[in-house]
């Protein structure tokens, strides 16, 4: 094992892998933050999480809808045409409705801000296409997509704690505002390493240029991704709720971390782990331990309870990432998997969307135990989503 876990180490080897990296990882955190953000502020003004998590969907099914436009733009024209141009309204766009929370503005504006808040780049998508340019056809590009679903998962770690710990130590505002800040020092960051870019490859008169969702198999991967995003938005929203419930507030930081410390773990074992098993074969056992391990979490009724819960919880997940982005690799074409990869983290956007919503409301009308059935449905939905891709990879 311990000989497996070098091969992480060995992947900086490759000229500007350690600085597209750490970029990247800058660059991502804000969709870590910017949710969570807004829920936590409208839980520190009003002390209302439905209206706080409807604006947080908004902005989450904005960014499921526009995203997936950005990386086709960015694999037709280039990463460093692209990216700076979409983080930089997006950044505007979060600056003027966190300004509009401030002074009381119209709901109707706050929504409005919300939609172009969602221009913010993939960045995961756009690493892992560096990485795909780098790697493709090596046993070290399934080692670099488990990296990089670790790294998702630190910024999930690192993200929360500080979008709601600045939140509430600072100003309500602070979290989500840091997070447009950190999108724009990031994404210029990675943009302007040229060296490891991947080639544009501008549309040609006459060829194909319809959406990979055209392939059968990636529609049915999207959905249960849009399940499993379904998850994190319901874990986020819980662990706020739960902890200043029990008088807590402060803990959010503590209990959402432990979920993706758990995830992280998760997945750098995973990674180093080399499975024999076909990948659909991998993604129903993936995403059945994320529903098995989801179970437990109904009977918490203690903060330190929930933040172990999650920490158990949180295991499952990054394997469940780095299969569903192996999938892509293999069944999309090469000059279109940064849009490939995007949809799937699309799919999680909306399921973020539809996860902060939908608990939300049970919240407000039952307590947070209540909304973790809302996480537990959705993990049935994502095994159910692995048997269609596992079925229509056989057929195809």
């Amino acid at each position: 094992m311990l000989a497996r876990m070098r091969s992480y180490r060995a992947l900086f080897t490759a000229p500007g892998a350690a600085a597209f990296c750490l970029a990247g990882f800058v660059a991502r955190l804000p969709i870590a933050m910017v949710g969570i953000g807004i829920v936590t502020m409208f839980s520190q003004l009003r002390g209302d999480y439905g209206l706080g998590g409807a604006l947080a969907a908004v902005f989450a099914l904005s960014y499921a809808a526009l995203t997936p436009l950005v990386s086709r733009a960015a694999d037709r024209h280039g990463q460093s045409r692209v990216l700076p141009v979409a983080a930089a309204i997006s950044a505007a766009a979060t600056a003027a409705m966190l300004a509009g929370v401030r002074w009381e503005a119209p709901e109707a504006l706050l929504f409005a801000c919300a939609v172009p808040a969602g221009l913010m780049p993939t960045i995961g998508a756009m690493v892992r296409a560096r990485w795909t340019e780098l790697l493709r056809g090596t046993d070290g590009l399934r080692t670099a997509f488990a990296l990089e679903a670790v790294i998702d998962e630190l910024c999930f770690i690192v993200g929360p704690v500080l979008s709601v710990g600045l939140s509430v130590a600072a100003f309500p505002e602070a979290g989500a505002l840091l997070g447009a800040v950190l999108l724009v020092i990031g994404t210029v960051a990675l943009a302007a390493q040229r060296g490891t870019e991947p080639p544009a490859r501008p549309v040609v008169a006459g060829a194909p240029g319809a959406s990979v969702l055209r392939i059968p198999v990636l529609v049915v991967l999207v959905v249960a991704m849009t399940a499993m995003g379904t998850i994190f938005g319901v874990v986020d929203v819980v662990g706020v709720a739960f902890t200043a419930e029990r008088g807590a507030p402060g803990a959010a930081t503590v209990v959402l971390a432990m979920f993706a410390t758990g995830s992280a773990l998760g997945g750098l074992v995973f990674g180093a782990v080399r499975l024999r098993a076909p990948l659909t074969r991998q993604l129903l056992g993936a995403t059945a331990a994320v529903a098995v391990l989801l179970w437990p979490l109904l009977l918490a009724d203690t903060v330190p309870a929930l933040a172990v819960l999650y920490l158990s919880a949180g295991v499952a997940v990054a394997p469940t990432m780095i299969v569903a982005t192996s999938l892509t690799e293999r069944i999309v074409p090469p000059g279109r998997l940064t849009e490939g990869i995007t949809w799937t983290v699309t799919g999680l956007g909306v399921g973020v969307a539809v996860g902060s919503a939908v608990v939300g409301q049970v919240i407000d009308r039952s307590g947070p135990s209540a909304g973790i059935g809302v996480a537990v449905v959705a993990a049935l939905v994502g095994c159910a989503c692995a048997v269609g891709v596992a079925r229509l990879a056989r057929l195809g």
